[in-house]
C-alpha cells in the first residue's frame, strides 16, 4: 500500500509539473474557499492537508498536537503488516483471528501472593483458531533471519543467539496456552525482498522443529516475510509455513 501511495503521488506531481510552484498562504486559501465552494469533503480535507503542511502543524512540520503524525515505529509497522497477512489468510483459508493489539489474546498470570509477581499477563501478537489446530504468530522486527541466512548458528554473534533464544522461549510459552491437540507456534521475521526471493526459490522460507508435549504436538516454525510482496503472495508463503 505504501508503494502504491508513492506511485500515486508521483503521478499527481507529473500532472502539475508544468505549473509554477507557489507556496499557499492562509489568505490565499481563504480566498479560494470563498470563491470556489467545495462540494465534496475530499477537497476540503485536501485543503486542510495543504494548510497543515504550509503552517508546519504536524503533517510535515514539527508540531505534535495537531495534524497527522508521520512517525510510526518500524516494529509496529511490521506487526501491522503481519496482521494484514493473517487477516487475509483467515479470509481465504478459514479460521478465526484474535490479535494482541485489541487485547483479545491476553492470558493473566495469577501470582501468589499477587504483590510478589512481575509480568501480569502473556499476550501473543496473533492467535488463529482453526478447529483442531491453533496457530500462534509472533512478529519480531529483527535482523535475525538475514544473519542466520548468511551464517550458521555457531558463526552468529553471541548477542543475536541470546536474543533468538529469548524469542523461542517466549513463543513456546505462548504455545503452552493453547489446549488443542495440534499447536503451531511461529516466529515471523522480516527480510529484504531479494533475500525472500532467493529463499523462496530454494524452498527455505520456513524452518520447522517438532516437540512432543504429552498427547499434544507443538510445531515450532521460523518464517521469513517480506513487506515488499503482495498480500496474496505473503499468504501463500504463510500457508506453506504453518500448514498442518
Amino acid at each position: 500500500m505504501v508503494v502504491r501511495l508513492i506511485e500515486e503521488c508521483q503521478r499527481l506531481l507529473r500532472e502539475v509539473q508544468d505549473a509554477p510552484s507557489v507556496a499557499p498562504d492562509s489568505a490565499r486559501l481563504r480566498q479560494f474557499r470563498s470563491q470556489q465552494p467545495l462540494r465534496r469533503d475530499v477537497f476540503e480535507r485536501g485543503l486542510e492537508a495543504i494548510e497543515w503542511t504550509a503552517e508546519e502543524r504536524g503533517l510535515a512540520g514539527l508540531g505534535e498536537l495537531s495534524g497527522l503524525p508521520w512517525r510510526l515505529p518500524m516494529d509496529a509497522f511490521f506487526e501491522a503488516w503481519v496482521e494484514t497477512v493473517a487477516e487475509r489468510y483467515c479470509t481465504l483459508r478459514g479460521g478465526t483471528l484474535q490479535t494482541g493489539r485489541e487485547d483479545e489474546t491476553i492470558v493473566p498470570l495469577s501470582w501468589d501472593p499477587p504483590y510478589t509477581g512481575s509480568q501480569s499477563s502473556l499476550r501473543p501478537d496473533f492467535v488463529i483458531d482453526k478447529g483442531q489446530q491453533t496457530i500462534i504468530l509472533d512478529a519480531k522486527y529483527k535482523s535475525h533471519w538475514e544473519e542466520l541466512d548468511v551464517k550458521n548458528w555457531h558463526q552468529t554473534r553471541q548477542s543475536l543467539r541470546d536474543q533468538h533464544r529469548t524469542d523461542l522461549l517466549q513463543v513456546l510459552a505462548y504455545a503452552n496456552l493453547a489446549d488443542m491437540s495440534h499447536v503451531t507456534a511461529c516466529l515471523i521475521y522480516p527480510c529484504h525482498h531479494s533475500t525472500w526471493r532467493s529463499l523462496a526459490e530454494r524452498d527455505r522460507l520456513a524452518h520447522r522443529a517438532e516437540l512432543g508435549a504429552g498427547s499434544r504436538t507443538v510445531e515450532l516454525v521460523l518464517a521469513a516475510v517480506s513487506m515488499e510482496t503482495s498480500p496474496d503472495e505473503a499468504v501463500r508463503a504463510l500457508e506453506a509455513a504453518i500448514s498442518e
